[in-house]
Parts: structure tokens; sequence; C-alpha cells
């Protein structure tokens, strides 16, 4: 591999908190090695529009603390034709940009690979979601801090609910994976929790829901992943005040509010690893490959294998805990 002098930066996907502590990070160490940076706003599309900033270290001040991405994001139809990669390609070595870093999930790592395979140009993918969804990493930038952000917001409803002997729905992101629901549900004292990966039974709930009024509960609050196979909280307390009555029933989506707000000390660490574990592996011949916490070191997992590994498995000891801590 010839020397790298350029590194383009983007973020792409959905945004998460930590992003921003990670763009600071690779900028800062591509300059400690004497390395160009340019930013890459708008991710893919940028590299279309020719969307280019020259980033130097003061370009990141100030910005740790900082929740969503300097960069922007935005998704980009384009970049999935031929065409539009070569376009991409054209631009990006117009500017100089010799290698990539990529902040995102696995449709950021999607292009990234082919665009890669394409055009024979190094990239590191880093993986920047808040659904902690991706193989090759114990965790991803964001998850620690939309935890807290659902937490800190089940303790609030949990206070009215109590006031007022509710049942209270609240729903969480995870289309596709119950990461945030598992967690939040046990930190947050749930007396059910509804997952994409675990099928549960509106009768099943009930039971749950029956056992916790014959318990004396003063209030009860259920964990509804988006992605629960039972439609969404709002269909889920439909169903439920249909054969259910001994609560008043309420639902809280709490939707992108989780994605927002200035990411955890853990996230702001794991970000600046990440992102300076990034630069010096692509100094050291890496390519196609994201870098991930397992056990708390920095590993290399090849783009390839972080994308057909699909099946993120729960914890079981955490799966079946909430059923014995919800008594």
């Amino acid at each position: 591999m010839s020397k790298i002098k350029r590194i383009g930066v983007f973020t792409s996907g959905g945004d998460a908190p930590g992003m921003n502590a990670c763009v600071r990070a690779v900028v800062r160490t591509a300059i400690y090695h004497d390395i160009a940076v340019t930013g890459i706003l708008q991710g893919y599309q940028g590299m279309i529009d020719q969307s280019f900033i020259e980033m130097n270290s003061r370009s990141v001040s100030n910005t740790i603390q900082m929740g969503g991405t300097i960069l922007k994001t935005a998704r980009c139809l384009e970049f999935r034709t031929k065409e539009g990669r070569a376009k991409a390609y054209e631009n990006i070595r117009s500017v100089g940009i010799d290698a990539l870093v990529a902040i995102g999930g696995d449709g950021t790592f999607t292009g990234a690979e082919v665009f890669s395979r394409e055009y024979d140009i190094p990239v590191i993918g880093i993986p920047g979601t808040i659904d902690n969804d991706l193989y090759g990493t114990d965790y991803t930038i964001g998850y620690d801090t939309a935890n807290n952000t659902v937490i800190d917001a089940i303790d609030k409803i949990r206070d009215t609910a109590a006031s007022h002997d509710r049942l209270f729905f609240v729903e969480v992101m995870g289309r596709d994976s119950g990461c945030i629901a598992l967690n939040c549900g046990i930190a947050g004292g749930a007396e059910a929790i509804l997952l994409p990966e675990k099928e549960t039974g509106i009768d099943e709930l009930i039971d749950k829901l029956e056992r916790a009024k014959e318990g004396k509960k003063s209030s009860t609050i259920v964990i509804v992943a988006e992605g629960d196979k039972n439609g969404g909280a709002y269909n889920v307390a439909k169903r439920v005040e249909e054969k259910f009555d001994f609560y008043d029933t309420k639902v809280t989506i709490l939707g992108h509010l989780q994605r927002g707000g200035s990411p955890s000390s853990f996230d702001r660490v794991l970000a600046s690893r990440l992102g300076y574990a990034a630069v010096n592996r692509l100094l050291a011949g890496e390519t196609r490959v994201m870098v991930g916490l397992r056990n708390n070191e920095i590993e290399s997992t090849s783009l390839e294998e972080a994308l057909s590994n699909k099946e993120f498995k729960l914890a079981e000891d955490m799966l079946e805990m909430t059923n014995v801590l919800a008594i």
C-alpha cells in the first residue's frame, strides 16, 4: 500500500451521540502523523455533491461534548449505483483523498466495503449506532448515551405512573435489535419487556400484568421495542386494554430524543479510542475492517464478517432475569 497522504472522514446513516468525539480523534490522530484530513459532509451524498471541507486540529475544538454530527449525515440512493460510486470516487480523488474512515452502521459499512473493493481505496469502519447491533464489537458509539436517556425518561414516567395507578407502555428504538429495550427495561425496573428477538404474546403479557396487580403494585411499566412483532406500543396497549382494564393505560413513544444529547463519558472515551485506532490501523496497512471494542481491547473485524453475521444474540441470563426481577 502506498503512503497515505490524505484521509477522508465522514458520518453516515443515523446519527449517534459520540460521533463528534470520534471525528475529533480521527482528525487529530491523522494530523499528529502529518496526514491531511478532509471532512466529507453528509456522508456518501457529500462525495457525489463534492461537499468537502479542509479540517485541522482547531476544526474539532469544543466538539467532544456535542451530540449529533458536525459532518452531518444523509441517505444516498445514488451511491448504490455504479455510476454514483464512480462519480464519488472521481470527486474524492480530485481533492487528494486516498483513504477513508467511515463512521456509521451496517448500511454505511455495506457502501464502504463495495466502494473499497471497486476502487481499491483503503477504508476503516467505526461502529456508530445507538442500536448496538453490529458483530465485532461489544459496544457501538452512542448506545450508552441512548440508554441513559431512556432510563432518565423511564424514571420520570414511573413517578407519574405510581401517582395515578397507571400502566405505561414505553416504546424505545430497536427495529431489529432489542438491546436498548432489554438493557433499559432491566435498569428501569420494567414489569415486562417486548423484544424483536423474543416473541411475547398478548395473553402472556396480560398474565404478567395480572401478577403485578396481585402483588399490589401501584404502577406498571412495559418497555416495547419498536420492532416487536405485536406492532408497536400503541397496538399493544389497545389489545391489552380490550382484555385487561385494571389500570388507566398510557403510551409514551420516546422516538428520536434517544439519538440526541451530549454523549456520556463512556461514549466519549469509546469514540476517541476507536477514532485513534482507525487511523493507526490504516497506517499499518489494514483495510476493509471495522475497529471495535472486545473485552476492553480494540480489535479489527473484516467488514465482510461484520456484515454477514446478522444474528446478534441477546444475553440469555438477561432475558431470564427480566422475569425474575419483575415479581
